[in-house]
């Protein structure tokens, strides 16, 4: 029988077991995959922990992104064929369709043939992170050329497809950091300049890069006290989009300066793309577009060994990765 992840109790990396589970056959529009590579997501941590939007029945299996090999698939499924490589768009419920396994099943709507230079590994790494920027930047933000968008947590997966992103448009891609200890890496993976947070006036750096204009487009998954200088920097008419929380502290509503400017601040899922099969198609194809001339390409932090999947979720949590962590099965 195959080897999956699961977890009977919530709480630390050390909660995660592998144990064997008799698979079904996949069911009607479903694909079955033998898993060869799994890409890690903070959502998976949070589920993990008992505080995702998400609380599954116990035990749970848990996991977003995979890539792998096609083994089988159910009724009504056309196009795909047994040996095919292919990667997975994340579903809605990682508990429904869990991808940490060496077996895993989905949606058919949700599964892609990918470039084949990419490799297992680095199409593990893609979907979820240029999806959420991608859905974000463009679909909502509709970024453009010569914008100046500043990206918070800039290290993470999705910061850093959205500089990808942003250059990719002609845009201007701000990294914003906690400290300069990555600054030579962010500029190296496209960036067009560096804020550290904790050496760094916020708004003033922003200022001085954006001019009069002033920041249009903010990418955030933080929130917190950073919401005053981050909006205090925007352009007039700006959107500052939220597609997270990390922040232990309160995130203030920046009342007069939202106001004055005409600001939007807005919530972001990327269920919002993946659940819109004609929005879903639209970032597929932009995404595969720039897998395959090279624009986009996933930035992979470690991998780890699908027996070490308790170790590599301690590497997740200590904020230490630059990209995305991937365990290979």
């Amino acid at each position: 029988m195959p080897r999956m992840v699961r977890f009977h109790e919530h709480g630390g990396p050390e909660v995660l077991r592998i144990e064997e589970i008799e698979m079904a056959a996949p069911g009607p529009g479903e694909v079955r995959i033998r898993v060869k590579a799994l890409g890690l997501n903070r959502a998976e941590a949070l589920l993990r922990a008992g505080t995702y939007i998400e609380t599954p029945p116990l035990p749970s299996g848990l996991g977003l992104e995979a890539a792998g090999l096609v083994e089988a698939v159910g009724a009504g499924v056309a196009g795909f064929l047994p040996g095919e490589a292919v990667s997975v768009v994340p579903p809605r419920s990682m508990a429904r369709w869990p991808a940490y396994g060496e077996v895993a099943t989905f949606p058919a709507a949700l599964v892609v043939r990918h470039p084949p230079q990419l490799g297992f590994a680095a199409a593990a790494a893609t979907w979820m992170a240029f999806l959420t920027a991608y859905g974000a930047l463009v679909d909502i933000a509709g970024l453009r050329a010569g914008d100046v968008v500043a990206v918070t947590a800039a290290s993470s997966s999705v910061g850093l497809a959205a500089i990808q992103i942003a250059n990719r448009v002609g845009a201007v891609p701000v990294a914003v950091t906690r400290t300069a200890a990555k600054r030579d890496a962010l500029l190296a993976a496209g960036a067009g300049h560096v804020v550290a947070l904790a050496e760094e006036d916020l708004e003033a750096r922003l200022k001085g890069i954006a001019g009069p204009e002033g920041v249009r487009v903010v990418l955030d998954p933080v929130g917190g006290p950073i919401f005053e200088p981050l909006t205090a920097a925007m352009a007039r008419g700006g959107i500052l989009i939220e597609y997270g929380g990390l922040a232990r502290e309160p995130s203030p509503f920046p009342l007069f300066t939202v106001l004055s400017r005409s600001l939007t601040l807005r919530g972001y899922l990327v269920h919002e793309i993946t659940g819109d099969p004609v929005r879903l198609e639209r970032a597929k194809a932009f995404i595969l577009d720039g897998l395959a001339s090279g624009a986009l390409r996933p930035v992979i932090a470690r991998t780890f060994p699908f027996d070490e999947i308790a170790e590599a979720h301690r590497f997740l949590e200590s904020n230490a990765q630059f990209g995305k962590i991937v365990v290979t099965v």
